[in-house]
């Protein structure tokens, strides 16, 4: 393999290169470096880690804002000693759950909705009236229907992460062309074939935007929701372990708990999300 080439368009750089029989140059290496947007995101991170240390450092307040280097001491110690594996996980395991039943609910809806004009109707009126409402407005309701444990999270989780990705897939199924539902029908494609192999391809940029925001929005109630849940049934995940150490005041540990889920978000939306989008929008030419 040889170095990596690109090819020069400016009028002014083929005219100068034009004289020595080139129109292709070798880019410096940190524009090669610059180009990775692996690394400049990386290098954004730093630059905030640093200015985090700082001012942590000029306010010389443990207890209201610790520095980075003392929440991460907090976090390696808190990992090897097991607890915030085991605490992640446990969230996780629950927001799967959630996220899991929420998309399929929001499958059967748009579904539903993209086939007949009731369940159109049906799919606007339940957005109108449920999107709006704050999940953690339904943790009372939870608590009576499902008791304390991970049922009632689940039940708020489902409701933050249906109405995003209805509306998304909806979105996204009416936005595709006449073209392609005609090539479809031509097939003699219906019900489902129909959706799966038509619809959802030329759909998916849109579909994916909402499985995206149903991902953060659950993983937001979900933390939200251990404050107030683990607190009652003594069971809980990272949203738990953020409130016990607040309450002994062992404020980088409550740091550690939040760059936890922060990294966790990080993860997920930069590699699992990243590389589907990759093997599917990329790889089928389709844009949003």
């Amino acid at each position: 393999m040889g170095e990596p080439r690109i090819i020069v368009h400016d009028a002014a750089t083929l005219a100068a290169v034009g004289r020595e029989g080139a129109v292709e140059r070798v880019l410096p290496l940190h524009e090669r470096l610059w180009a990775s947007a692996a690394l400049r995101k990386a290098v954004l991170l730093l630059a905030l880690g640093l200015i985090w240390e700082i001012y942590a450092r000029q306010l010389d307040n443990p207890l209201l804002f610790p520095t980075l280097s003392e929440t991460l001491s907090a976090m390696v110690e808190r990992t090897r000693d097991g607890t915030l594996p085991l605490r992640a996980w446990t969230s996780l395991r629950v927001l799967f759950t959630g996220y899991g039943i929420g998309i399929a609910l929001a499958a059967i809806l748009t579904v539903l909705a993209i086939s007949t004009r009731l369940g159109t109707d049906l799919l606007e009126t339940l957005t109108a009236m449920f999107n709006p409402l704050p999940a953690i407005a339904l943790l009372p309701l939870a608590l009576i229907w499902f008791g304390l444990g991970s049922g009632s999270v689940v039940f708020v989780l489902i409701h933050s992460v249906l109405w995003a990705v209805a509306l998304n897939t909806h979105s996204g199924f009416l936005g595709v062309s006449q073209t392609l539902r005609m090539v479809g029908r031509n097939y003699g494609l219906r019900g489902l074939p129909y959706v799966l192999r038509i619809l959802v391809p030329a759909a998916f940029p849109s579909i994916l935007t909402g499985l995206k925001i149903g991902w953060a929005f659950a993983w937001r109630t979900l933390i939200a929701a251990e404050l107030v849940f683990g607190v009652s049934s003594g069971q809980g995940g990272l949203g738990w372990f953020i409130f016990e150490n607040r309450n002994v005041l062992d404020i980088p540990a409550v740091f550690a708990g939040l760059l936890t889920v922060i990294v966790i978000g990080l993860v997920v939306e930069n590699l699992v999300f990243r590389v589907i989008e990759r093997r599917t929008v990329r790889r089928w030419g389709v844009h949003s």
